[in-house]
């Protein structure tokens, strides 16, 4: 599929609600678990989801759109949550994350992006140049990617209960 804002738009707003759907309300086992040394729970992803919201995403496209000479962006924490989460609940980042998310998408549809605004060049710490297109993909991307996470951490959670149907489970075969 070529980019479409207004189509990346659709899935960046769903977002949310998938997650409260999915996570609001049910036992901590399933939002507190991850898959052992060195991952993620759900709580986990949420909060990294929450700081891509504050520090991520629509600060790298105002650093593209600016009038300045420096479009570097910031290097992105990916283990901020860890602290950021501290003594909060997942209601309360679900809670964030919705506010911050629908607040970071009007911003977006404020913008009224060109084709030439999506093909305007920022330069990622580690990556090098890229453009504001692939950076709205890139959101899109990480949303979905992250969701997959969220399920895959949860369906391990019975990875030992299934017995033999564990063999057409591809979602445990991590």
């Amino acid at each position: 599929m070529q980019f479409d804002l207004n189509k990346s738009i659709s899935i960046l707003e769903r977002t949310p609600a998938v997650l409260k759907s999915l996570l609001d309300g049910i036992a901590s086992e399933w939002t507190q678990e991850n898959e052992g040394p060195d991952t993620w729970s759900p709580f986990d992803i949420v909060g990294h989801l929450l700081h891509g919201e504050k520090t991520d995403w629509i600060p790298r496209v105002l650093i593209i759109l600016n009038d300045s000479e420096n479009k570097t962006f910031q290097p992105f924490d990916r283990f901020a949550q860890f602290e950021e989460s501290k003594g909060k609940s997942l209601n309360e980042l679900l809670l964030e994350f919705e506010l911050l998310r629908n607040k970071n998408l009007e911003q977006l549809k404020g913008l009224t992006l060109t084709k030439f605004d999506l093909n305007s060049k920022g330069m990622h710490p580690e990556l090098g140049e890229v453009t504001l297109q692939q950076v709205l993909a890139t959101w899109v991307t990480h949303d979905l990617g992250h969701i997959a996470q969220i399920s895959r951490v949860m369906a391990n959670q019975y990875k030992n209960e299934v017995g033999p149907w564990t063999a057409y489970m591809s979602i445990l075969s991590r």
